[in-house]
C-alpha cells in the first residue's frame, strides 16, 4: 500500500503534489521529521529560498537537494536550508555543553567560546569563567517546536 502511495505522489505534477504536500501539513499539524527536497515543489521553494536570502543568487538544483529540508508545523509546510551556520534540526537545549567545557579547560577565562567548539546547533551560547562554561545568552530565538526560528519559511 506504501509503495502505492509514493508512486501516486510522485506522479503528481508539481502543483498537485504541492497541494497534498499542504494537505498533510494540515491533517498532520506539526511533525518534526526534516524531509528531503522534492523538485516537485522546486518554484516554491525558490521563492522560499528568495525570501530568505533576498541577496543570494537563485540556487542550482545541485544545492537544493543538498541543503532543502521541510517539515509541517502548526498545519503548514515549511522549508530550511542547511548552511554553516544554518542549522534546520531541533536545537541543542542543554544548558550544559561538552564542547564548550573542553574548550574552557583549556581557555579559562575565555570571553566566547566559538560554534566550532559548542557546535552550531546550541540554542545557547557560551563563556568561560574560571575554567568553567557558563552560558551567556541565546544563540538563536527557537519556535515552539524547538527549531531556529529564522532558519524556516513557510512554503506557499
Amino acid at each position: 500500500m506504501r509503495l502505492l502511495l509514493a508512486l501516486w505522489v510522485v506522479a503528481l505534477p508539481g502543483s498537485a503534489f504541492a497541494q497534498a504536500a499542504e494537505e498533510r501539513c494540515a491533517r498532520v499539524r506539526n511533525d518534526d521529521a526534516l524531509r528531503p527536497y522534492d523538485a516537485a515543489l522546486h518554484a516554491a521553494i525558490v521563492a522560499a529560498f528568495a525570501r530568505l536570502f533576498p541577496q543570494a543568487p537563485p540556487p542550482d538544483e545541485r544545492v537544493l537537494q543538498a541543503q532543502t529540508h521541510l517539515r509541517c508545523r502548526d498545519g503548514h509546510l515549511l522549508v530550511c536550508f542547511t548552511g554553516a551556520n544554518l542549522p534546520c534540526g531541533k536545537m541543542k537545549t542543554a544548558r550544559r555543553n561538552q564542547g564548550a567545557t573542553y574548550f574552557c579547560r583549556a581557555n579559562p577565562d575565555a570571553p566566547v567560546v566559538p560554534a566550532y567548539a559548542v557546535g552550531h546547533d546550541s540554542a545557547y551560547t557560551f563563556r568561560c569563567r574560571s575554567g568553567k562554561a557558563d552560558v551567556s545568552g541565546s544563540a538563536l530565538p527557537l519556535d515552539k517546536r524547538g527549531f531556529a526560528a529564522a532558519n524556516w519559511t513557510q512554503v506557499d
